[in-house]
């Protein structure tokens, strides 16, 4: 006999703890900056949404709430949309945060999950409001009233910059200005610190375990880091914008908004792992290449295709990668004044970019340079070559001119020579001037805001293979676009040199010719051309162009492995750092004429950089008028210097007065008593403006 009977018993209670686990496991992300709908548009919004969650995450309508007005009949601007775990709602997070939506830029939030348990205050306390504290100004140095130009030392562990109280700098690898010398980077093995302001408080701070290469967005508002260690997300860790995610596990590179810190996407890219800064040098770095107005950075994968990305969201422009068989290398042009003029017009139509890349002999086809505006894709200017071993394309820092330095083989492939191809980029249909060359050039340096070029070339059998102690014999040539012929005339060439490096100054005409690296040779030649601000007639003869290039003097410094002028042009800096040698490191300070300023020889000197300094507000019209009336401008900085010489020699004086004084005090209250003779030397140190 079978006996069956039914159990009562009270499950509620049980369901109910499930419930409460269950909604524990929620987060809901809130998206404001939504464009404002009817209701009739809501599966569009739902379907877009869709495209920023992973597979099967906020899939469901149940999943988002659109607060809609009763009046109107219109939703809010803004949605929750809820998530099951930590993971897919901060994916949602960094892929929604920051996006272009209509005309709107969306931000978003995650509430985090609460327990109902918690005890909850009734009571309504209104919060306190925080005092306002002023920020320091990022760019305060450039209103130095002795307009002094700034640089940072790094020997040892100490991190130097003169005139400015900069105890809270620190690093553990190196440090690196900003473009514009508004921030200062310094890395040590958990990331990146960015300090700026008079005071150099920390103003930004990025998580990148083990990073060692940096670089900046031309216009500061992103950041590019890479560590030879593939991220790892650790368990727990504070999920948010600034964080990596399981997404970025593997990858080495990321990108980075400076101003929010918010991470914007990281990449896999294998590079040989550098030792010290001065290895970049030599590496394929940057990997990124940015375009100058930030709009976008673009990455080669060599011999198949350039992937240009979007700023700030840094995906794919147009999904679509330019895929060019063969390539290997491209340069974004530069802006120079014209299109910063007219980017600060907002009426006048923004100027779009362009880039030029250059692609091998294949089978039956020639190498070929071609000139592509983006991101319109269209092809500006292609240029074909023939037995061609290697090119580098250079552009001039104004956009008007690149040069592709084209490194050419004999038939029989045994010997190598140089041609230049110089395209005039300002010129209808881009016409392309050609240089031929019988030696090999192994320097190229075009003249900041000027037409003109300098080379260094060598036919020197030890050239390709030299070996200890072997000083490459070199030549110096300058050229000049000519006007009346429509080509580059050769000006000048200096013969039986050493020189390897050219430095020319930020603004023109002034040029130093230097031999780095050597163990044996180590000249800095200084030259200057009078003749740089004139302009070159159309009858003017080549004899005349050569008359105002002249040397103004010869330095030595032992060992120099960086030459760097600064950006007012009055100084030039030489170091020899201990990341390439450790024999007589420290740095040394010239002026226009190389007469030694200061020198200082430093054990386990690394760095010295000077401080960039932005583009002048100043107007052509405006420079003008301060060139003709710096006579009478000049007078108020020679009054300023003789007040201060003023100042100090009263100083000495009012010193040596007190010295008389204290000394006749003695002798009263100690009556044949005469302090012993000191000779006492007063050093007075003049800062550099």
């Amino acid at each position: 006999m079978a006996i069956s009977h039914e159990l009562d018993i009270d499950f509620s209670d049980i369901e109910k703890k499930s419930a409460d686990d269950r909604r524990l496991e929620e987060y809901i992300l809130v998206v404001d900056g939504v464009p404002v709908i009817d209701k009739s548009k809501f599966d569009r919004l739902l379907a877009k949404i869709k495209e920023f969650t992973r597979k099967g995450a906020a899939t469901k309508p149940d999943d988002i709430t659109v607060p809609w007005n009763e009046k109107t009949g219109k939703s809010n601007g803004y949605t929750f949309i809820k998530f099951r775990n930590a993971d897919t709602v901060t994916h949602a997070l960094n892929e929604l945060n920051g996006h272009h939506s209509m005309r709107n830029i969306l931000s978003s939030s995650i509430v985090s999950p609460t327990s109902k348990s918690l005890p909850i205050d009734e009571t309504c306390v209104e919060p306190q409001s925080e005092e306002y504290l002023t920020k320091e100004h990022l760019r305060a140095w450039l209103a130095d009233p002795q307009g002094r130009d700034q640089y940072v030392t790094y020997r040892g562990d100490e991190v130097s910059i003169p005139f400015e109280d900069n105890q809270n700098l620190q690093t553990e690898l190196y440090v690196s200005w900003s473009p514009l010398g508004t921030y200062i980077a310094a890395l040590y093995w958990q990331g990146i610190r960015l300090y700026g302001g008079p005071s150099f408080q920390l103003q930004a701070h990025f998580f990148h375990p083990f990073v060692r290469l940096i670089d900046f967005s031309p216009c500061e508002q992103y950041l590019v880091a890479w560590s030879h260690e593939p991220i790892v997300v650790a368990e727990n860790i504070l999920k948010g914008p600034r964080s990596f995610s399981a997404d970025d596990e593997g990858n080495n590179i990321a990108g980075w908004d400076i101003k929010t810190g918010h991470l914007l996407r990281t990449f896999l890219l294998n590079l040989p792992l550098p030792e010290g800064e001065g290895a970049k040098k030599q590496m394929a770095w940057p990997a990124f290449k940015w375009s100058p107005d930030d709009k976008y950075t673009a990455r080669l994968t060599p011999g198949q295709q350039i992937s240009v990305y979007e700023l700030p969201s840094m995906g794919l422009q147009g999904k679509k990668s330019l895929k060019i068989q063969g390539v290997v290398d491209f340069e974004w042009c530069p802006h120079g004044e014209k299109e910063r003029e007219g980017a600060a017009k907002a009426s006048k139509k923004p100027t779009e970019n362009m880039l030029a890349y250059w692609t091998p002999e294949v089978a039956n086809q020639p190498a070929r340079v071609t000139l592509l505006d983006f991101p319109g894709r269209t092809v500006l200017r292609q240029k074909n070559l023939f037995n061609v071993s290697e090119c580098k394309l250079y552009w001039q820092n104004q956009g008007d001119f690149l040069c592709v330095r084209v490194d050419r083989h004999t038939k029989t492939k045994k010997s190598i020579f140089c041609n230049l191809e110089i395209f005039r980029v300002r010129e209808k249909d881009f016409p392309v001037e050609f240089v031929e060359l019988k030696d090999t050039v192994t320097d190229f340096s075009w003249e900041p805001k000027g037409e003109r070029f300098a080379i260094v070339s060598s036919s020197d059998p030890d050239l390709g293979n030299p070996g200890p102690g072997v000083t490459i014999k070199t030549d110096v040539s300058f050229y000049q676009l000519d006007c009346s012929k429509n080509d580059f005339q050769l000006l000048r060439t200096l013969a039986g040199r050493t020189t390897n490096t050219i430095r020319w100054s930020p603004r023109g005409r002034h040029v130093v010719l230097a031999t780095v690296g050597s163990t044996s040779k180590s000249e800095l030649e200084f030259w200057d051309d009078f003749n740089s601000d004139d302009v070159v007639k159309k009858d003017s003869p080549k004899e005349e162009l050569n008359s105002g290039i002249q040397q103004l003097g010869v330095a030595y410094h032992y060992g120099v492995t960086d030459v760097e002028w600064d950006p007012s042009v009055r100084y030039l800096a030489t170091a020899a750092s201990a990341w390439t040698h450790t024999i007589e490191n420290g740095y040394a300070i010239w002026d226009l004429r190389g007469q030694e300023i200061e020198k200082r020889l430093l054990d386990r000197f690394k760095q010295f950089l000077w401080r960039p300094r932005a583009p002048s507000l100043l107007t052509k019209e405006q420079k003008r008028t301060i060139r003709r009336n710096l006579k009478e401008r000049a007078r108020v900085f020679d009054e300023a210097d003789a007040a201060e010489e003023t100042s100090r020699k009263r100083a000495v004086d009012e010193w040596n007065a007190w010295r008389v004084r204290v000394a006749e005090d003695i002798a009263e209250v100690r009556p044949g008593h005469e302090p012993p003779a000191r000779k006492e030397e007063i050093e007075v140190w003049i800062s550099m403006r």
